[in-house]
């Protein structure tokens, strides 16, 4: 099932944010989609925004980048410019020019066929401080991030809402929302339907390991024209995530979304 009126969501909509509960299959989606896109002759740039989440890369098949804050000076630094910046009142500024894909410096990015990974950053030490810095930078990189005709942008949330408050969804164009057979998900999707109307962003849902009558109790509690697809177990993908390897799996569901996606992009 796919969204409707897809021609009242613009011409140019390029950077995809994945949103959802933990465990609901999240770098899943978001690793088959950067592999169906890449496929189909995309440059594809994967933005990995959760701290927590060490696996994506493997996905993925490629190594993961150095955190990306660092680029930066490093966690400390951005915590010492964002007190700056609340002292002030003037809004901290990362880049002075904007880039493209192409411009990520080559450490801070992982490559692999025309998919890209970077890291924002993740948490390493104990003691080391919240992932608040984290989240300001992704917010400035998705609204300085340049994507062309041929070109996408994932990105990959922590999981739950804390990147709505952290204003990460001002930099992209419309979210995809993984929804999982669960009590939790349903009630979550509520919650970011709210978010993401107050945000002035389009939200999709993406069902994720339904079946039979699992399927049929999701798909009455949730908008039927804003679900994208439905994705069965698979039990391939389930073996690849639980041994660390990468995907090698053709998923006509996930095609069928990536289908809506490049309909969105037709600048």
């Amino acid at each position: 099932m796919l969204g409707k009126e897809t021609e009242q969501l613009g011409d140019d909509i390029l950077k995809i944010l994945i949103c959802g509960k933990g465990g609901c299959g999240k770098s899943t989606l978001t690793a088959l989609l950067a592999q169906t896109m890449s496929r189909e002759g995309y440059n594809v740039l994967v933005v990995d925004n959760d701290e927590s989440n060490f696996g994506l890369h493997r996905q993925l098949g490629v190594e993961l980048p150095e955190d990306f804050l660092n680029f930066f000076g490093g966690k400390k630094d951005l915590v010492q410019r964002m007190k700056a910046s609340f002292s002030t009142g003037e809004e901290v500024k990362f880049f002075d020019n904007r880039w493209e894909i192409a411009d990520i410096p080559g450490e801070y990015v992982s490559r692999t066929d025309n998919i890209s990974l970077m890291a924002v950053g993740k948490i390493h030490d104990f003691g080391e401080g919240c992932a608040c810095p984290m989240g300001v930078l992704s917010k400035h990189l998705l609204k300085n991030i340049d994507a062309g005709s041929n070109d996408i942008v994932l990105v990959d949330t922590e999981a739950g809402i804390e990147h709505f408050g952290r204003g990460v969804e001002e930099g992209c164009d419309a979210l995809l929302m993984v929804i999982d057979p669960s009590y939790e998900s349903i009630c979550l999707s509520e919650k970011i339907s709210s978010l993401a109307e107050a945000a002035g962003k389009d939200l999709y849902y993406v069902l994720n390991r339904v079946e039979g009558k699992t399927k049929t109790v999701l798909c009455e509690k949730v908008p039927e024209d804003r679900i994208l697809a439905t994705l069965p177990v698979m039990v391939s993908v389930f073996e690849a995530g639980l041994l660390g390897e990468k995907f090698q799996v053709d998923v006509p569901e996930v095609e069928n979304i990536c289908t809506f996606l490049k309909s969105m992009n037709k600048a």
